[in-house]
């Protein structure tokens, strides 16, 4: 984001500046706030003290400055449920194998709270609390009623997000809709038991509801862009409705639950369009130029529903960094390098036509693995070769190959990227700016705001209910917009999707479709956990014909150098054999440069002279030490994970709840039943 549009953006801004006002003029709002029986009544008389406090609350959710936005997640404050998955590799608690299954290893969620303590700490209950707090003084204080409901409103979306955070972990929880006394309860227990799933999602549903009816469908635009509207909350509403429908929660194949999902997502899809959301449509369709600029437009952007508002401010106090670019941007121009996506995730994208390689028109060449792909693919990732312009330099283009020290080295250990290579050989691209600059030597201060919901997920999250709801034609449809908008070929009048028959081939076609279209923006972790396609224990890889994550080893690719003779080629650190000039091997044989002054005969650009390279220059072979390589590392998932269990310190402060199911619990085995 520029300093010219960052008046049109920033709810956080606006919440911390505010909050600075207060702790100039009223320092004993903010020390209130500190204290968990105390309410200053200041805030519930006057809108704008209300006003930061709701925004505060906003602060609460989002991510912290400098954070990894696409892919991290609240309930780890960090990027392990994506590693959780095909899309980035490295053990997390969740993917490796343990000596016995109890929570005491350490591996139980910790996300469902600590005991309250006497000041604030962001955690799940305090920002309950916090809300809570709110909804039970503002309409004692005089607020005008419009006043009140606006922010009610947001706040009613909040509870909701976080209780649904929650129940898709956990499945039923504690409903506290009151702020509690932890030290005078006024009569009533504080010891709540959870509640069953399906009255935590009947709650959610309301909040949703209540906020949907208190909000405007669209904020004027300026200092309010960001904030929720009634479409949000109906868009998570319809997440919400699907998740409640999908086979995690709903083993029968409940219709009844589909045809709930169904009419909300349809009515979140209703209700954005008619306040302006759609798919963002700016540029060429036919390369995917719309698709990606959409990630980088951020005032009045008609694809976020929901957005995570971010700045490149220097001064301290307001400063709210988006770490993405820098993570994704390579170490050899001064970025983090620390993004590393999987060949399997590489190799999960189809053809330009919309179908997978040995199924498409065009042939598929592992030794060219990035000609004729979905559009979306280049704008995914970056690989060797490719151009990813930033401001500096319009004609950057990524080098990631690699050459053999010694003939009889197995891997090629030396790297034309002499500052660090990532560890996959690829890059992710999606959702960096091509006007990104390196400013004070890095990437750091990026401003560019996340998407947390788009209007595309709203349309997969109607194809997929749709489906359910055994309205197959219709859900595919809506796939076939979103293969309209990336510039997928309609070869077949159906954008690739023509074959399909019956309701699990839609469910497979959705979900894929979600899978590419959703990558690394921190989705795809909930499909697989609500499909339950970690593994087959439940048949659901087998009724979708998809691979379990099971037994995985997630890998990368090295591209390394050969000679003309197709022997390998041999040099030390410093040899890069394509590196501006030509280097001439012992036995004679010329290595062309990567970006020559001119061109060999037939050779037009610098694309097709990529293609010559990789015809006569570069051999790509496996990368297999992105997963831990010692004692026959594989993926491991244990179905206990699809509910987790509440950790030791929950049960130590709290032992009148139930622990989950498949957990031990601190007198046995764990006894409440998430599915009801």
């Amino acid at each position: 984001m520029t300093k010219q549009t960052m008046q049109h953006n920033k709810i956080v801004i606006a919440a911390a500046l505010l909050l600075a006002a207060l702790a100039g003029c009223k320092k004993d709002f903010l020390e209130e706030k500190r204290d968990l029986g105390g309410v200053n009544e200041e805030v519930f008389q006057d809108s704008t003290l209300a006003q930061a406090y709701v925004d505060y609350v906003y602060g609460l959710f989002l991510p912290g400055s400098k954070s990894e936005s696409m892919t991290w997640n609240l309930a780890t404050n960090n990027s392990q449920f994506t590693q959780t998955t095909e899309e980035l590799a490295g053990q997390t608690n969740w993917n490796r194998e343990w000596a016995a299954i109890s929570y005491l290893n350490g591996h139980a969620l910790g996300y469902f709270g600590e005991a309250l303590p006497t000041s604030i700490r962001n955690n799940t209950w305090t920002r309950l609390k916090q809300i809570n707090l709110f909804f039970d003084n503002i309409d004692n204080y005089g607020l005008p009623l419009y006043t009140r409901r606006k922010l009610k409103g947001q706040l009613f979306f909040w509870r909701a997000w976080q209780y649904f955070d929650l129940v898709r972990l956990y499945g039923g929880v504690p409903l506290v809709l009151h702020a509690q006394d932890p030290v005078l309860s006024g009569g009533e227990s504080l010891e709540i038991p959870r509640s069953t799933s399906s009255a935590c999602i009947e709650q959610i549903v309301s909040d949703l509801d209540s906020a949907m009816a208190m909000l405007p469908g669209r904020w004027p635009s300026g200092g309010d862009w960001g904030r929720i509207t009634a479409g949000a909350a109906a868009a998570l509403k319809g997440r919400v409705l699907l998740t409640w429908a999908s086979p995690l929660f709903n083993r029968a194949d409940d219709r009844a639950r589909w045809k709930r999902a169904y009419d909300a997502n349809a009515a979140a899809k209703a209700l954005l369009e008619a306040n302006g959301f759609g798919l963002y449509k700016t540029g060429d369709l036919a390369n995917a130029t719309a698709w990606e600029n959409m990630f980088t437009t951020e005032v009045d952007n008609p694809e976020a529903v929901i957005v995570f508002g971010f700045n490149n401010v220097i001064s301290d106090q307001v400063q709210k960094w988006n770490g993405w670019e820098n993570d994704a941007r390579p170490k050899e121009i001064f970025g983090g390098g620390s993004l590393s996506p999987t060949k399997q995730m590489l190799d999960a994208f189809p053809m330009k036509d919309g179908k997978m390689p040995g199924a498409s028109n065009y042939t598929y060449d592992p030794l060219k693995f990035y000609k004729n792909r979905d559009p979306r693919f280049y704008k995914t990732f970056a690989y060797n070769g490719a151009l990813w312009p930033y401001r500096e330099n319009p004609q950057y283009r990524l080098w990631t190959y690699r050459w053999f020290n010694k003939d009889a080295d197995a891997t090629p250990g030396n790297t034309t990227e002499q500052r660090g290579a990532n560890s996959s050989g690829i890059y992710v691209r999606k959702a960096t700016a091509a006007n990104a600059s390196i400013a004070n030597g890095d990437f750091e201060t990026s401003g560019t705001d996340y998407m947390e919901m788009r209007f595309a997920e709203v349309l997969l999250n109607l194809a997929e209910s749709a489906v359910g709801n055994d309205n197959i034609g219709e859900g595919l449809e809506y796939v076939k917009a979103i293969r309209e908008r990336a510039g997928v070929e309609n070869a077949d009048g159906a954008y690739g999707l023509s074959g399909i028959a019956g309701r699990d081939e839609a469910f497979a076609a959705v979900l894929n479709e979600r899978k590419i279209e959703l990558a690394y923006e921190g989705k795809r972790f909930w499909d697989l956990r609500r499909w339950m396609l970690f593994n087959n224990d439940y048949g659901t890889c087998s009724r979708l014909g998809v691979q379990p994550l099971n037994g995985m080893r997630r890998t990368g690719i090295y591209i390394y150098v050969k000679t003309t003779e197709g022997t390998k080629y041999s040099g030390g650190k410093d040899k890069d054999p394509l590196y501006k000039v030509q280097y001439t091997n012992p036995d004679g044989t010329i290595i062309a440069p990567r970006e020559p002054e001119t061109f060999p005969p037939g050779i037009n650009n610098q694309d097709e002279y990529v293609d010559f390279l990789y015809d006569n220059y570069f051999v790509i072979m496996e990368k297999d030490d992105l997963d831990p390589t010692n004692n026959d590392w594989k993926f491991t998932w244990y179905n206990a994970y699809y509910f987790f269990g509440l950790n030791q310190t929950a049960l130590n402060n709290a032992p009148y709840l139930e622990q989950t199911q498949g957990w031990d619990g601190l007198t046995g085995a764990g006894s409440f039943d998430p599915l009801k």
